[in-house]
């Protein structure tokens, strides 16, 4: 369409718009490895349109890429993936999905930048790759959550054993979900509202 000689510039959709009540926002990062399923959460949740900058994988990444898991996955996300969810009519999350690759996480200190909080999701075939990611938030500072996504082939075990296999505190929410179906990606979020919300009222009272 063009819009030469128009005076009427195109805005954002209604659907997508600022809710008129919001009164306050939040910045929220989904990190995890690569194929945890951190652009499909974003996507599942989000009530606008998300923004993904998804890039068809090519041969450079052969042997550079752990996509232990992911054999059939042709695309990743190589600057970050963002949507929107209101919680309350007040409160706004803005959700920023990170790059999954290790050659990409050299982004990620700008993304980490006034974040409230993260979720960090992880696969049960590759646990190791949880340890790098909650190492990264925990120098930030940025509190999160743990969520175990259900993949179809994974192996399952008891929420406590994994606490234990990724050595979490007691204290940090572990979770199951399914990121495909959007109540589960958003109690996920919710978990990690509660938590915050744990976290500051402990602050106060010291």
């Amino acid at each position: 369409m063009d819009f030469k000689g128009s005076d009427t510039v195109p805005g954002p959709r209604t659907e997508d718009q600022l809710p008129h009540t919001a009164q306050a926002a939040a910045k929220i990062v989904i990190v995890g490895g690569f194929g945890v399923g951190k652009t499909t959460m974003v996507g599942s949740v989000s009530e606008i349109r998300p923004l993904t900058t998804e890039e068809t994988m090519t041969q450079a990444g052969i042997g550079v890429d752990d996509n232990y898991g992911s054999a059939t996955k042709t695309a990743t996300t190589v600057a970050m993936d963002f949507g929107r969810i209101k919680i309350t009519d007040q409160l706004v999350l803005y959700l920023f999905g990170t790059p999954g690759q290790e050659r990409f996480w050299f982004l990620w200190n700008g993304l980490f930048e006034g974040a409230l909080g993260a979720v960090v999701l992880v696969d049960t075939r590759r646990l190791e790759v949880s340890f790098d990611v909650m190492g990264r938030l925990e120098e930030r500072g940025v509190p999160f959550v743990v969520a175990v996504n259900s993949f179809p082939d994974a192996p399952r075990y008891p929420l406590e054993d994994l606490r234990t296999a990724l050595d979490l505190s007691k204290d940090v929410p572990i979770v199951e979900c399914d990121v495909r179906r959007r109540a589960s990606s958003r109690d996920v979020l919710m978990t990690l509202m509660r938590f915050l919300h744990s976290l500051a009222m402990t602050r106060s009272l010291t």
